[in-house]
């Protein structure tokens, strides 16, 4: 039946009338376009061949048709019938007549980029290829026919490159002849039909391609446009291939770098094609071109003012700030010449150094004082295009200043910023004289660039405020300005204010608040928004406190305030908008709000009003929570009520950001106007605040419980407040304190409840504590407490004692000691709680008045449980911090007696130094001695964990006595003992934390002999070593930078399988081969990790992914783990380091991820190596984000070798999703 139809179509198809044949071929594409239409074998022929004859159709419409009508039926008809159409359509492009050629290739392209599957497409190709070069190279061919023959096959060549490699030789050589053509047409598209054969070619067809081209370039007599297109040829081969072109730039650089110097003045296409070779060369081989970098740069920075028919007379710079200097600016751009071309070479050059800054942050210093003065000369540019080139370039070398230097804070002369801010009065002065010119555009850019030197250096314009003033001012409020102008104006505008003091505004306010409140009655949206979010700024910069600053800010308080309320009421805006407005009005309200008092009534019942809006409601809370929170207590009684029954509603919504809001509000409201409100209105919100506290989401809960505590801190309404805690919050409470989850803010908001609580009218301490302690008893549906658990019921045992007085304390402590006392108690868990309770009171008050207390918790250390001898060596600890002159004696005395309780003591040792060093507390001279005697005598321990403790004891201590620790440390480095040297470096290591300490500067110039013990020859030392190195990345990258050139080739090294490491154990029945350096080089491969994020701009990535991170991705699984993530780090930061080598990575993935476990393998080893082959897929999606990652041929397989794969491509898409 369907057949039928399909005849009366094709009937229809060869009518006389035009209209027919056009509704009958739309009518077969609709069919064919069918899911359930399949042809048979006759039917097949007659579609193939009446389509192919609609082609032809004299009427244009009928036979771009029948072109849309080939990409169905090539998918629907056999695989003969599709060779077939395309021999006969290359038969017409070689041989037909003029007006059949177009749409024969045409239609050739659509066949091509429609062909299904591989074994079709390689049929195809095998007859369509010889055809195809035929085209090309036959003698009697037009340069037209050669062109759309060029066109399929650089089609042919992208889709299925990889398919011919039988005929790459014949290709090549065919390809390489018509880059001596002449005619041009023909030149440009066997450039890209080459560069498309390249990416699949050999590494040998590819050096030949390359010595072929370079030949023609080296031999004399070539024509100037030849030599062009070979120029061409090199761009575009290694823009194709990329990091598979390293090995030939020794052969193309100097060809290039001697075109470029020795071209005729009026070959600037040579020059400009040159540049963008070179340009291409250092985006994609880095690795090769280092050594050539410092004359590339050269190079480029003598095109940059390449303008040989134009002299400069504008170089005298004059400071005139003068506005007549609008019409000489003008006057020196009035020179054109439409003949000259010499811009294409300052373009390339600009875009030449663009790519050695992106590429090279180790140059940065040296750009600093050679590229940099270059850029700032040439922001002059006349041709606009080249300028916005010049900006951009500029705006990489700030950036990249930005990366190298993230998170340093010191900036020597070396620095780049250092060297960045020298150059800051000269780039201010060039840039005001663009912000002065006509265009648009320029002054787009330019804005642009001060927005990125703000980012870089915050506070670097506080001298230059005044000369930028006009750009803005203009920029704001002349006619001409577009949009885009205004919003990057107010965009610099914005975090110019925000990044430096007050002060530095206050001579200009009047001119800026003018320019900034005219754009808030701008009408497009954006502009409007953008405005507003640089009022508040400036309301912080007019009165930046309340005590006053000596500006008189009362002149601009109004203005101010209008322009905001005029948005705020009006109603037909956009969101952002409004947002905007709702912010902003909370500034102007918290910050004049004395000054606005006869406006108050009618402003905030238009807030109160936005927060009943669903959309505007969140910015309303945080609005109202920023006045709340105004030194000036502002008068809210006109809208407090209906404010607070709002918030308290607002609880109860779904919305998390809402709610998390709501709570800070409601607190900041209750601190400041509690007594405007009612003890009813207190019941509500204790109602609705206790449903939020529970341990799916502990930083609301920490608000809710913060809440809490302020509504009890209320002396009036007290009783009824304490009563309603007591019974609808503290249940909560209770249940949240036996969580394990519970940490943090949290945990800290739950001690402060239980102290406000015990303090509020109507609570028995005695009652209180009772429900406390038994929480922590085990019930039968939920098994045990965690230790986590009873640590924090601890907690809030101690600080419960402590808020009710010395009298319940003491009788707590007592009960407390009976518990251990009481040899029968066979309850470990009470026995675990008590010792805890005992360590959090005794670090906070002094027990030595309860007699023999440390006595009766060293009893406990003979407990046959494992906590309660670690509970009691933490409570020991803890007492001693309340009462070091007593207790501290104790500890050491018991640690020299008591072999066997040796560990246990020492870590009570360890609680009283961590402390200490927390609470930034001095020890006694004498017990400074006896404590670093004592764990000296212990560094070489044979127990590790002993070792351990002893470290992390001389750790702490050297952050309160560095000055008497760092020798003792450093002459210990030189020990004959491994064991001591560990420890020391070990010691190091716990004594860098991250916030600032005195001993940073008295360490610094010692750092070197504790990490330089990564050489050691023991691998104990040296995995140490390596810890403490990564302790210093992460916490205080500074102190090593210095160090790194020396450093991170030993850290590579621990890095390589050392076979003197592995050893085979005879275990009897069977060998167990043991890798002793195996934890050595998952330590380094994590410290790698850890430099990557805190010290880039020293590692260099080429020299260590090829072998270091090769070798790391084929090595046991600890260790493949941490490489995956340096990968990952790696693609997404140093791209063009990974594609120089990705061939040779992509080998080591592809086995990890084809790896079966064996048939009898547990469960766990089956799970690890799910989580392996998750992990290499990980590092496989980051490949394929980097740019240019296509050209590797290996990547392409294993891509296609992973869609192939149900199960490994489900996983792929997954985290490609994450």
């Amino acid at each position: 039946m369907a057949n039928l139809h399909i005849n009366t179509i094709l009937e229809k198809m060869t009518g006389k009338d035009k209209d027919y044949r056009y509704m009958a071929t739309s009518d077969l594409l609709n069919e064919l376009n069918k899911d359930s239409f399949k042809p048979d074998a006759d039917l097949d022929i007659k579609l193939s061949n009446i389509v192919l004859h609609q082609l032809d159709d004299v009427a244009g419409d009928v036979s771009a048709l029948a072109v849309k009508c080939l990409a169905p039926l090539v998918r629907k008809i056999s695989e003969p019938r599709v060779v077939e159409m395309t021999n006969k359509l290359c038969n017409k492009l070689l041989h037909g007549k003029d007006q059949h050629r177009d749409i024969a290739s045409i239609a050739l392209k659509t066949i091509i980029s429609e062909l299904p599957t591989p074994s079709l497409a390689h049929s195809i190709l095998l007859s369509l290829s010889p055809q195809l070069i035929n085209g090309i190279t036959a003698p009697g061919m037009g340069p037209e026919i050669k062109c759309e023959c060029l066109d399929i096959l650089c089609d042919v060549l992208h889709k299925f490159g990889n398919l011919m490699a039988s005929e790459h030789e014949l290709l090549l050589s065919a390809l390489l002849s018509q880059l001596n053509s002449n005619q041009a047409s023909v030149r440009k598209k066997t450039v890209s039909c080459i560069a498309s054969l390249s990416s699949s070619l050999s590494d040998d067809l590819l050096a030949r391609a390359t010595v072929e081209v370079v030949k023609n370039l080296t031999s004399k007599g070539t024509k100037s446009e030849l030599i062009r297109t070979n120029i061409q040829m090199i761009g575009a081969l290694s823009r194709a291939v990329g990091y598979r072109f390293g090995p030939h730039l020794g052969d193309t650089i100097p060809v290039l770098i001697n075109y470029c110097v020795s071209a005729s003045e009026n070959d600037e296409e040579l020059r400009e094609y040159s540049l963008q070779a070179l340009e291409s060369f250092l985006l994609r081989c880095p690795r090769d071109i280092s050594s050539y970098c410092g004359e590339i740069l050269h190079l480029t920075l003598e095109y940059l003012s390449y303008d040989p028919n134009f002299t400069d007379n504008m170089e005298e710079d004059t400071d005139d700030e003068n506005h007549e200097e609008d019409e000489d600016d003008e006057s020196v751009n009035e020179y054109t010449d439409d003949e000259d071309v010499s811009w294409k070479v300052r373009r390339a050059a600009a875009k030449c150094l663009a790519a050695v800054i992106v590429s090279r942050p180790e140059m940065l210093a040296k750009l600093y004082e050679e590229a940099c003065p270059k850029l700032i000369d040439r922001f002059k540019e006349r041709e606009e295009n080249v300028k916005m080139d010049v900006f951009n370039t500029f705006i990489e070398l700030l950036r990249q200043t930005g990366n190298v230097t993230k998170g340093q804070i010191d900036m020597n002369e070396s620095s780049p910023r250092w060297l960045l801010k020298q150059e800051v009065p000269k780039i201010v002065k060039s840039i005001n004289r663009q912000l002065r010119e006509k265009s648009i555009k320029t002054k787009v850019g330019a804005f642009s660039m001060l927005k990125e030197l703000v980012v870089v250096l915050p506070d670097c314009l506080a001298d230059h405020i005044g000369s930028l003033i006009p750009g803005i001012e203009k920029a704001l409020n002349e006619k001409s300005s577009t949009s885009n102008l205004k919003i990057e104006a107010l965009v610099f505008t914005r975090l110019v204010l925000s990044s430096h003091s007050p002060p530095v505004f206050h001579p200009y306010i009047k001119a800026l608040s003018n320019a900034v409140l005219s754009a808030v009655s701008e009408r497009y949206y954006k502009v409007t928004a953008e405005a507003l979010r640089v009022c508040g700024e400036l309301v912080r910069v007019v009165r930046p406190s309340v005590e006053g600053s000596g500006f008189d800010f009362k002149p601009f308080v109004h203005p101010i305030y209008d322009a905001i309320m005029s948005r705020l009421t009006n109603q037909d805006q956009d969101q952002e908008v409004k947002e905007c407005a709702i912010s902003c009005m909370g500034l102007v309200i918290s910050t004049f709000g004395d000054n606005l008092r006869a406006e108050l009534p009618a402003c905030l019942p238009v807030l109160v009003d936005r927060m009943g809006n669903e959309i505007t409601r969140l910015t309303a809370v945080k609005a109202f929570s920023v006045i709340a929170a105004s030194p000036l207590r502002i008068d809210l009684s006109c809208v407090l009520g209906h404010v607070i029954s709002e918030l308290t509603a607002f609880l109860r919504k779904a919305n998390r950001a809402l709610r998390q809001a709501t709570l800070g509000t409601l607190n900041s409201l209750v601190v400041a106007y509690g007594d405007q409100i009612g003890p009813a209105a207190y019941e509500v919100i204790i109602v609705e605040l206790s449903t939020l506290i529970s341990d799916s989401d502990l930083h609301m809960t920490a608000l809710a419980l913060e809440l809490c505590c302020t509504l009890m801190a209320d002396k009036r309404s007290r009783p009824i407040i304490g009563s309603a805690v007591r019974h609808i919050v503290l249940p909560q409470a209770l249940t949240l304190i036996k969580s394990p989850l519970l940490q943090g803010q949290a945990l800290l908001a739950l001690r402060k409840f239980f102290s406000a609580l015990v303090d509020s009218a109507n609570t028995s301490f005695d009652s209180l504590l009772e429900s406390l302690l038994s929480s922590a008893k085990a019930s039968p549906q939920s098994g045990g407490v965690a230790k986590q658990a009873l640590h924090s019921i601890a907690q809030c045992v101690a600080v419960l004692c402590l808020t009710a007085g010395d009298q319940e304390c003491s009788s707590t402590v007592k009960m407390l000691t009976d518990i251990l006392k009481d040899d029968s108690a066979t309850n470990s868990a009470k026995q675990h709680l008590a010792l805890l309770c005992l360590g959090e009171i005794g670090r906070r008050k002094d027990l030595s008045s309860h007699v023999h207390i440390e006595t009766i918790i060293i009893e406990s250390f003979q407990s046959p449980f494992e906590e309660i001898k670690s509970a009691a060596s933490y409570a020991l600890g803890n007492i001693a911090v309340g009462n070091l002159s007593k207790y501290l004696p104790f500890i050491l005395d018991q640690i020299d007696n008591q072999q066997k309780k040796q560990y246990l003591l020492l870590h009570s040792l360890k609680e009283v130094i961590v402390r200490q060093s927390v609470d930034k507390a001095e020890f006694q001279e004498s017990s400074v001695e006896k404590i670093l005697n004592l764990l000296f005598n212990h560094c070489e321990s044979e127990e590790e964990g002993v070792r351990n403790v002893v470290a992390e004891c001389l750790g702490k201590i050297a952050l309160i006595e560095p000055v008497k620790l760092i020798p003792a440390l450093k002459v210990r480095t030189t020990s004959p003992a491994a064991f001591t040297r560990a420890t020391v470096v070990t010691a190091v290591k716990y004594s860098i934390v991250e916030r600032p300490e005195k001993i940073d500067e008295i360490i610094y110039p010692e750092i070197s002999s504790f990490l330089m013990l990564i050489k050691d020859h023991d691998r104990h030392v040296r995995r140490a070593a390596v810890l403490a190195l990564s302790t210093f990345a992460h916490n205080k990258p500074n102190l090593i930078k210095g160090l790194l050139p020396e450093l991170l080739p030993l850290l590579y090294d621990q890095t390589i399988v050392k076979q003197e490491l592995i050893r085979t154990v005879d275990l009897g029945p069977f060998k167990h081969v043991v890798d002793d350096g195996l934890e050595l080089r998952k330590a380094a491969f994590e410290c790698v990790d850890t430099l990557l994020d805190s010290c880039l701009d020293q590692v260099n990535p080429s020299s260590f992914i090829v072998p270091y991170l090769k070798s790391g991705l084929d090595d046991h699984y600890d260790v493949k783990m941490p490489c995956h993530l340096i990968l990952s780090k790696l693609a997404d930061k140093c791209p063009s380091a990974v594609l120089a080598v990705l061939d040779s990575l992509v080998d080591p993935l592809q086995k990890t991820i084809n790896f079966k476990p064996k048939q009898d393998a547990v469960k766990q080893e089956v799970d690890r190596n799910e989580d392996m082959i998750r992990s290499a897929l990980r590092a496989i999606a980051s490949l394929n984000r980097i740019s240019g990652g296509d050209c590797s041929l290996k990547l392409k397989n294993l891509m296609s070798e992973i869609s192939k794969s149900p199960t490994l491509w489900d996983k792929y898409y997954s985290i490609r999703n994450e």
